[in-house]
């Protein structure tokens, strides 16, 4: 097997639900817990697919020269906005208001529970994750901060709450956005974004028009 190409690039990080400066032991222990639980042969969380993804994650990552090359790409994603953010359920404006505080609150939550040495984002970092600049955050992260959905750390990074966690999970049933954003992030594939389907509000717009979207409100 070799480390993922661009085109099929997977956070292995998100997959095993470890921070990046994990140690090999922590891998091996994590691993061990989540195989155990969606391995194909248990009855009732088998999955084969997520089985593989961290059979995967754990081969790549507790190899010194393979992690190493793996987290070369791994640091160039990072400077990349997430493909999903180009859906037109984040279109600027009212429209996308409501999904781009669930996308944020589902940022948090995965940053919240992968690292605890680093559990919250900074607007700089939500910006680049979101591909949105600040003026189009800036409400969402008001409305989050005021419902006491997120908190500041002394540190300046937004962390999502439990209230804001209860808020989110409850509404996975019901929000297509979380829900596949919560789902991408668990197999590794938020970086390579996810299709419309059936039930989609629209095909994503041309990064032109979304451009010019931008210009209007800076």
């Amino acid at each position: 097997m070799t480390t993922p190409t661009n085109k099929d690039f997977v956070d292995y990080y998100e997959v095993l639900q470890i921070s990046q400066r994990a140690e090999p032991e922590t891998i091996r222990r994590i691993y061990k817990l989540l195989a155990a639980r969606v391995h194909p042969d248990n009855p009732t969380t088998g999955d084969a697919e997520q089985f593989r993804l961290l059979r995967d994650g754990y081969e790549i990552l507790t190899d010194p020269e393979r992690r190493a090359a793996y987290d070369l790409e791994y640091e160039e994603r990072s400077k990349e906005a997430l493909p999903v953010f180009e859906m037109s359920e984040f279109a600027v404006g009212v429209d996308g208001e409501m999904n781009r505080r669930i996308g944020i609150l589902c940022l948090l939550y995965n940053s919240r529970r992968s690292n605890e040495d680093k559990p919250g984002l900074s607007i700089m970092e939500l910006e680049k994750l979101m591909g949105f600049p600040r003026e189009v955050l800036s409400f969402a992260v008001w409305y989050l901060q005021n419902k006491q959905y997120v908190t500041s750390r002394d540190s300046s990074d937004l962390v999502i709450t439990s209230d804001g966690t209860d808020y989110l999970e409850s509404h996975l049933p019901t929000n297509r956005v979380a829900y596949k954003l919560l789902k991408s992030a668990e197999k590794g594939t938020i970086h390579m974004g996810f299709e419309q389907d059936s039930q989609a509000s629209g095909p994503v717009p041309p990064s032109g028009e979304r451009r010019a979207r931008e210009r209007v409100v800076q």
